[in-house]
């Protein structure tokens, strides 16, 4: 008896997140059906790897899916409010009882292998199915980045990763250090700080951001500026662009800055440098806290110039600020912690996360294993990536970006099927 010919659909789209299901709208919209595949629930991501306290670091009114922008479609009111976890769970969902797209949560893709006559198979914890196309919806953070050093960190500390994390009720009494000043880190400081528990920080060189100045919201002038619309193409350092971490700032509260300087005088967080190494509960330090400091700083200020440049150019009415001044400098840098003396008893470790490509068979990966695209569209034919950053801009991965990214990788696979269909 002959094998059967696995079930065939015109495009997999794999990862049940707001970039999949955002490119299976767009495709309907060209009458051409999809199947998406996600692995745990629809939004995994959003609700189970986001702390209890996770709220939107950009505005509201950046929430904007194909078709159904957070102040329009949506319908909502607090357009220059922060969504808090629960909120941003309820306009996915809102979407996706929208769109309704064909999609089959629970189910783990493990190989997408491409076939000598074109197309793929896609072969699935629920058996394998053939496709014309494939999107690769999955993101950046597959696996939690934690270095090798880590399991020389003396079994009597407490150890999480912040994808694990929810509050600080999970961890023993006593100090904690949080290690990286990304976005994760200063808010899972703040949440840390307002539970009443001493924190150190190690400070990475993450750039920092303002959130309001000169009477609005910081990205909301960036914006305006056309800051937002720069593709990585158009970009004057692609490369920093694409390695560099994304500025720190908060929406907590109704939005706030985050001055780490101005956190160690007025809360008391110890800062250090970049962490180097451990030994049972001795730490290393390199010697580069001021460094970082100045360069967050640095970035920060830049942004307010051009800012300044973007009022004065346009002869806009917006009221002055007072200059930046640094409230604390460090005065020395120590390079060594001993856990035990500080008190410290738990490591948060918030520096990132890699992803996984390692069950895709295709050669479109750079030598570092990232993807090579053009927006998305990869030099083998029928294989595309969405929801990554720098996809084409800032907003690539983010709400901001994705109904451009998506309508955009729709139209290229409009046009890829049409072609083979006139080949035929």
């Amino acid at each position: 008896m002959k094998d059967l010919a696995p079930p065939h659909v015109p495009v997999i789209i794999v990862g049940g997140g707001q970039a999949g299901l955002s490119v299976a709208w767009e495709l309907r919209k060209h009458g051409i059906e999809s199947l998406v595949f996600e692995r745990h629930g629809r939004f995994h991501s959003w609700r189970e790897n986001r702390w209890d306290s996770f709220c939107l670091v950009t505005p509201n009114w950046q929430c904007r899916l194909p078709d159904f922008h957070y102040d329009r479609e949506y319908g909502g009111t607090d357009p220059d409010g922060f969504m808090v976890k629960d909120e941003i769970t309820a306009y996915l969902d809102a979407f996706a009882a929208r769109t309704a797209p064909d999609l089959r949560e629970g189910v783990e893709v493990r190989r997408v292998a491409p076939q000598p006559g074109g197309g793929f198979v896609v072969e699935t914890s629920a058996g394998a199915w053939a496709a014309d196309q494939v999107v690769i919806a999955t993101g950046g953070y597959d696996t939690p980045i934690e270095p090798d050093y880590a399991g020389d960190l003396d079994p009597g500390i407490f150890q999480m990763h912040s994808v694990e994390y929810r509050n600080p009720e999970q961890f023993p009494e006593g100090g904690v250090l949080i290690v990286g000043t990304g976005q994760s880190g200063v808010q899972l400081m703040e949440d840390f700080i307002r539970a009443g528990r001493k924190v150190h920080l190690a400070v990475g060189p993450a750039p920092r951001s303002p959130r309001r100045y000169r009477g609005r919201d910081a990205t909301d002038w960036l914006y305006e500026m056309g800051h937002y619309a720069i593709t990585i193409a158009e970009h004057p350092d692609p490369v920093k662009a694409l390695t560099q971490t994304n500025h720190y700032m908060s929406g907590r509260d109704g939005g706030k800055e985050i001055d780490l300087r101005r956190w160690h005088v007025d809360h008391g967080v110890e800062l250090h440098g970049s962490l180097a190494g451990m030994d049972g509960t001795q730490l290393r330090f390199l010697p580069d806290l001021a460094r970082n400091l100045d360069d967050a700083d640095r970035s920060y200020c830049g942004i307010r110039e051009m800012i300044d440049a973007h009022i004065a150019r346009g002869g806009i009415d917006a009221p002055a600020e007072p200059p930046f001044a640094r409230v604390w400098e460090p005065e020395e840098e120590p390079v060594a912690l001993d856990l035990a003396a500080a008190g410290i008893t738990s490591v948060l470790w918030a520096i990132g996360f890699r992803p996984d490509y390692s069950w895709i068979e295709a050669d479109v990966f750079d030598a570092r294993g990232k993807p090579v695209f053009e927006r998305g569209v990869t030099a083998h034919r029928g294989l595309h990536f969405i929801g990554l950053g720098w996809l084409n801009t800032w907003g690539s991965g983010r709400f901001l970006g994705i109904e451009e990214d998506s309508r955009h990788l729709a139209g290229q696979i409009a046009a890829q099927m049409a072609d083979a269909r006139v080949g035929a």
